[in-house]
């Protein structure tokens, strides 16, 4: 038997960060929030990269993920990267150069999410633009409020907004139809963290499609995993060739796979007088960008290849699993989730809770995790309350990023969740006893 043999039958025994629930015992088998979704396929997929490619780094496997993941979403070039953090950071310094943003220009973000929304904006030297939510969806306000002209998205765009980037709260989009309407006629462009929300659609679309550009993450708790990793996505070929630069060192050279190793290299002239000068200097070798070292690994993209065949069935346990929790949640007091516009179609990343009060959201999230259900806060809540991001703004100045800090908690709904789990958080959520 060989060594990759030996791998792939070791593989069909249980993998132990996997959740399993097929002998779920209620109250002492943990329901965690989310998890990799894998079988043996992605470990023989990963073992087969790892012994038998061509690359250890990004390489072959990882160019057919990118082709068959942008196929999947109705996008010409979509390119991997060690993170989903990683992504937002490459697509802010890409595309601030595509479009000559400038220093200083503002970028519109909310103050409830997930911090590397944020930090990438500031890392690039731009500005980030705070709206405050609303307690419906717990998106963007983007409702004129009653004797107002305009909405507070509205009033927030100045002479130097060049975008709004969205991250749809635990999948679930906002009103698209508004801020695509404003972009368009304000000629500011859609950006789209879709890290929560891979598979959302809107009005029957994609919601990616969308968006100018857009990431996701290949996290192990988000719809599809390869351990860790993110894409960069556009239908623009210059962004795409941007953010391979500023994923690789910042080179200028852009062969990938075989043609790194050909002495004329994929431009044909791959030894030229690329510095001037006249010394002959290897093109992949030339830097046009501050870049950093922000690859997967081969086998990363391999794994991706096996998620894909299942993306299909996890998007539809997230919705089946999502509907069940909202009509379960329906039957107690006290709490609710989160409310969808009627265009909206999310594929739910996390089942959000949103509670009448503080001490509701502390006795319920006591509750659950008694009860071994794993919970979440909304992620960060005001992110503007924390010591990183404080100086960005005034916290107290968003009261409904204050209430999303104070009031919402989430748990999962992920593909793994058997009939006897749904049943068991029915029962818990229904035995509590709500708060004073």
């Amino acid at each position: 038997m060989t060594l990759k043999e030996k791998i792939c039958e070791l593989s069909h025994q249980r993998l132990a960060y996997v959740p399993d629930y097929s002998n779920f015992v209620a109250g002492v088998t943990p329901v965690l929030y989310s998890g990799p979704f894998w079988d043996n396929s992605e470990i023989e997929m990963a073992m087969e990269a790892l012994l038998t490619g061509k690359w250890l780094t990004s390489g072959e496997y990882v160019a057919r993920f990118q082709n068959e993941f942008a196929r999947r979403f109705n996008v010409r070039h979509a390119y991997m990267v060690n993170s989903g953090s990683s992504a937002n950071l490459v697509l802010m310094a890409a595309v601030k150069k595509r479009l000559s943003w400038n220093d200083g220009d503002e970028i519109i973000v909310s103050p409830v999410g997930f911090p590397t929304t944020v930090a990438p904006i500031v890392q690039n030297g731009l500005k980030p633009v705070f709206i405050d939510i609303e307690m419906n969806t717990l998106n963007f306000d983007v409702n004129i409020a009653h004797h107002a002209i305009f909405s507070r998205l509205e009033c927030a765009i100045t002479p130097r907004t060049r975008a709004i980037f969205v991250s749809p709260v635990l999948g679930n989009p906002p009103d698209m139809e508004v801020i695509t309407r404003l972009c368009a006629s304000r000629n500011i462009i859609l950006l789209g963290d879709n890290c929560d929300s891979l598979g959302s659609r809107w009005d029957g679309r994609l919601l990616n499609e969308l968006y100018y550009a857009w990431t996701t993450s290949f996290y192990p708790a988000h719809h599809i995993t390869t351990g860790e990793g993110g894409m960069v996505c556009s239908n623009d070929a210059e962004l795409d060739a941007l953010v391979r630069s500023f994923s690789q060192w910042g080179r200028a050279c852009y062969c990938v796979g075989a043609a790194n190793t050909l002495p004329c290299g994929t431009c044909g002239k791959r030894f030229s007088n690329w510095l001037g000068g006249g010394a002959i200097v290897d093109h992949k070798y030339i830097f046009d960008n501050m870049g950093y070292n922000l690859k997967p690994l081969d086998l990363q993209g391999a794994i991706g290849l096996a998620q894909l065949e299942k993306l299909d069935f996890i998007e539809i346990k997230r919705r089946e699993h999502h509907k069940f929790l909202s009509t379960a949640l329906l039957k107690i007091g006290k709490v609710r989730t989160a409310s969808s516009f009627p265009k909206s179609d999310a594929c739910w990343f996390g089942f959000p809770i949103i509670c009448d009060s503080v001490s509701c959201r502390e006795s319920i999230t006591t509750h659950l995790e008694a009860a071994k259900i794993q919970t979440r806060p909304y992620f960060a809540g005001n992110i503007l309350r924390h010591p990183a991001y404080k100086h960005l703004g005034v916290a107290l100045n968003f009261p409904n990023a204050e209430q999303a800090l104070d009031r919402v908690l989430f748990i999962g709904c992920p593909p793994h969740y058997t009939a006897d789990v749904l049943s068991y958080i029915e029962q818990t959520l229904l035995s509590w006893k709500g708060c004073s």
